[in-house]
């Protein structure tokens, strides 16, 4: 939590906000985030191509450190989903502040990402990067299970392998499974992460309260996950260019559609 000034000079918790009502949404609803976020970055895309540039400099830092070498390519991915959170506060407070009508300034935007090191968004950091080494180690798995001994071979040069019945069906599971994860993943963060920027809230609380809002809004939030991976994929065909426009028309809009989910008590 952040901390507030006290009379005598001490530093007091500030007090835990109210949790919010969660709001059914429609196809409206998403098609309005989905506008709003792109409107939110063309009035600010300096902001918007700043912190998606951490992404796409981050993509190639990660190929050229980790060509070859396991160990390298686990250590720099790390930095990916704990990096997210913060990134993404970042293009939430941009758009609270084109919301407000706040004057928009380097110092005071990164500023409020700095402080957030102090509050809940870094347990959520953490909680992400979990995932990520469990799905890590359950991808692993899954592929020594279907493949056997063709685990030893390099498919970087034998893709043949993959095109066996075993490895189609390796493909298959791992896709399946993948998609289980991180639609869950999705429904821990998809209004967690705006909601600890903008309210006292511990991270619990919000990571509950975003997962209640998804099954409160199952098709809704099923189309806006659809959204959110397929644009995503596509962005990174180009060598991962497409992500300097996509990440921060998502950041912006996934803002407008947390606005439209919670209600304020």
């Amino acid at each position: 939590m952040t901390s507030s000034a006290d009379p005598t000079g001490a530093d007091r918790p500030a007090p835990a906000s109210p949790l919010p009502a969660i709001a059914r949404l429609t196809w409206a609803d998403l098609r309005a985030a989905l506008s709003a976020g792109a409107a939110d970055f063309r009035a600010a895309p300096r902001f918007g191509l700043f912190f998606s540039a951490v992404y796409v400099l981050g993509g190639f830092l990660m190929i050229w450190l980790g060509a070859g070498t396991v160990a390298w390519t686990l250590a720099t991915s790390l930095g990916f989903p704990l990096l997210a959170p913060f990134a993404a506060a970042g293009l939430y407070e941009v758009s609270r502040r084109l919301e407000r009508g706040a004057p928009l300034r380097w110092g005071e935007v990164l500023g409020v990402v700095w402080a957030e090191r102090n509050r809940q968004l870094p347990w959520a950091g953490a909680i992400i990067v979990i995932y990520f080494l469990f799905w890590t180690f359950l991808a692993h798995m899954i592929f020594a299970l279907f493949m056997g001994l063709s685990t030893m071979t390099n498919i970087s040069t034998s893709w043949e392998v993959l095109l066996t019945a075993d490895g189609l069906t390796m493909i298959a599971v791992e896709f399946v499974v993948g998609g289980v994860l991180a639609f869950l993943l999705f429904a821990l963060t998809v209004v967690s992460l705006p909601l600890l920027l903008d309210k006292e809230v511990d991270f619990v609380s919000a990571m509950i309260l975003s997962v209640s809002c998804v099954a409160a809004n199952p098709l809704a939030m099923a189309a806006w996950a659809a959204l959110i991976a397929l644009a995503t994929l596509l962005a990174l065909l180009p060598w991962f260019l497409g992500l300097v426009v996509v990440l921060p028309v998502l950041g912006h809009a996934t803002w407008h559609l947390y606005r439209r989910a919670l209600v304020a008590p």
